[in-house]
């Protein structure tokens, strides 16, 4: 199956701005991808009209991130919920005035943020996490944009880590305005058979990012890229593939994902490797 490539901004730069998008869009469309994950670190850092029409004259389709900063959660105990909720909102308006069909991200509490619960208080965790996305579900419906959530590794959440996990506590809530995020950097984390997890999410997934198992580029590291691929397959999955990674140059970023040497000969080499081995595979090299 052919799916379109995209790259996430966040391999060169944070926060994303009009500026950067200027500077950036071109490039990632010169380079071949044909998608690209626009991270919404703040309201106001770009504006979605802007954006919309550079992205339309480039003919790159768009995605929006959620960054699930600190205070910024749909659970009591790890942030402030009202406050979250209408942050997810004003990503939903960037999608929509963007040209988005999906919002991801783990939208459950602040990456990095970890505790420990007991079966009685991860019931509650799973209720009150119900309970304050299913409006959020009722609006991205409305507008023809899923909300795509991510499980993160043991080490960024321990809310969801798992596909299984993620399976049982959004059930109720699962439909045109609600999908999963898949990353194969968490997967490669978490699950004991990553081809089966991603087969076990059949019509739930609503985007899928890549990168290498050392959050690097994607083709020389130790993931079984053609089972990933197949197993997206079998899935039914025909959506894009979005390339994430990080630069180490901001600091604020290297610290929440860890980076703390570089990934390749320089970002651009990390993101055109990836495109390259990627493409290669689709077309059966």
């Amino acid at each position: 199956m052919q799916r379109t490539i995209g790259v996430n901004t966040w391999v060169w730069t944070s926060p994303l701005t009009d500026e950067s998008l200027a500077a950036l869009a071109p490039k990632i469309a010169g380079m071949g991808f044909g998608a690209i994950e626009l991270p919404l670190e703040n309201a106001g850092d770009w504006d979605a009209a802007r954006a919309r029409d550079l992205l339309t004259s480039l003919q790159l389709q768009p995605v929006v991130i959620g960054a699930m900063g600190p205070g910024r959660s749909l659970v009591d105990r790890a942030g402030n919920v009202p406050a979250t909720q209408a942050y997810l909102r004003t990503c939903l308006t960037a999608a929509r005035e963007v040209g988005a069909s999906v919002v991801a991200g783990p939208f459950y509490s602040p990456t990095g943020v970890t505790w420990r619960m007991t079966p009685d208080e991860r019931t509650d965790v799973v209720a009150q996490l119900r309970r304050n996305l299913e409006p959020l579900v009722d609006e991205a419906a409305a507008d023809g944009i899923a909300l795509a959530v991510e499980p993160l590794n043991r080490y960024e959440t321990s809310v969801i880590n798992t596909v299984e996990q993620a399976l049982e506590a959004l059930a109720p809530l699962f439909g045109a305005g609600l999908g999963l995020a898949l990353d194969t950097y968490h997967l490669n984390i978490e699950e004991k058979r990553p081809d089966a997890a991603i087969r076990a999410t059949a019509g739930r997934i609503a985007h899928v990012q890549v990168c290498g198992s050392d959050r690097g580029a994607v083709g020389d590291d130790h993931t079984d890229w053609p089972g990933t691929l197949a197993a997206l397959d079998d899935a039914g999955y025909e959506g894009i593939l979005g390339l994430e990674s990080f630069t180490g140059e901001n600091a604020t970023i290297a610290v929440a994902a860890s980076v703390w040497r570089p990934l390749a000969a320089s970002q651009d080499d990390l993101a055109e490797r990836s495109l390259r081995y990627l493409t290669g595979l689709q077309n059966g090299h």
